[in-house]
């Protein structure tokens, strides 16, 4: 299966790139993982992966790399930095970059890309952890014809829908960084709806059953409003990937001279669930937040 594709590597196997990882091995592709954590290369490891010891070893010879690390920084060490994994693919290999960045981040490595006779495609990703683990991400990918060619059987693999952006890349990272406005903005705004409602002594539960019917209701609060009333804030998105993407939106705004007061009050709200110790829980403790503001309890794990 695969194509012309025999070996795939997967750089970074947090809660993303360990469902990709593992939709890739689903699909029959030769799937080799590297991450800076032991305990997360082990899980790829019990899956039936491969794990290696350096992101060179994981791309050496393979026909695509998978990056599915936090940021720009992170995305050029593993493919420029020591035992780097550009100079390690096959000629010709295509790098798949799912990390949020700034367009002109993805812009500066594609053309690193290039320059070390590989394929770059800009291919941001949504949807959560679930979705990778069933391989039904969607993609918002740019980038030129042969790097879609080349990339086509890793993106079917790990998901249900890939947007064709454009030939550029760049393209797909402003994409993703207008999702991230609007997926901070709702967390956001779903988090001090419940806060709210606690502090009017209202169920949250029936909260929940009333807004998910209702026209107020997001994604976002369907999502991420069962980690309150579950009192489980285990990280399946933390706190961090927000400070972090809604820091990129507003750095772009201030740039470009664009008003995004929403973004701005939102990353805030994430700054402060931070210094408060939350930094790296789910980012639905901005709930956890406003309760410590307002002097609210919120339901606690294992509680019901």
């Amino acid at each position: 299966m695969g194509g012309s594709i025999r070996t795939v590597a997967v750089a970074g196997l947090g809660s993303m790139g360990l469902g990709i990882a593992k939709s890739l091995l689903r699909a029959g592709l030769d799937t080799v993982g590297f991450d800076v954590s032991q305990a997360a290369g082990a899980a790829f490891a019990a899956a039936g992966g491969r794990v290696t010891t350096t992101v060179a070893e994981a791309a050496a010879g393979a026909d695509a790399l998978v990056c599915v690390v936090v940021n720009a920084a992170q995305t050029e060490a593993v493919l420029f930095g020591p035992d780097g994994a550009a100079s390690a693919l096959r000629p010709g290999g295509v790098v798949i970059s799912c990390a949020t960045m700034a367009p002109d981040e993805a812009k500066r490595l594609a053309a690193g890309a290039a320059e070390a006779g590989l394929h770059f495609l800009d291919a941001p990703i949504s949807g959560g952890a679930a979705k990778a683990e069933s391989g039904d991400l969607t993609v918002m990918a740019s980038g030129s014809a042969e790097a879609f060619a080349a990339a086509r059987p890793v993106l079917d693999a790990m998901a249900a829908k890939v947007h064709d952006l454009g030939s550029a890349p760049g393209i797909g990272s402003s994409f993703k960084i207008v999702n991230q406005l609007l997926a901070g903005v709702h967390i956001a705004a779903a988090c001090e709806a419940v806060a709210f409602a606690s502090r009017l002594d209202l169920d949250i539960s029936r909260v929940f059953e009333v807004i998910t019917g209702s026209a107020g209701n997001s994604w976002m609060f369907e999502n991420r409003v069962p980690h309150i009333l579950e009192g489980d804030y285990r990280p399946r998105s933390a706190v961090d990937i927000f400070t972090k993407d809604l820091g990129i939106v507003s750095d772009i705004g201030r740039r470009l001279s664009f008003p995004l007061p929403l973004t701005g009050a939102a990353l805030q709200l994430f700054i402060m669930t931070a210094a408060a110790g939350m930094g790296r829980d789910d980012d639905a403790s901005v709930a956890r937040l406003y309760a410590l503001i307002a002097g609210l309890e919120l339901p606690e794990q294992g509680a019901h």
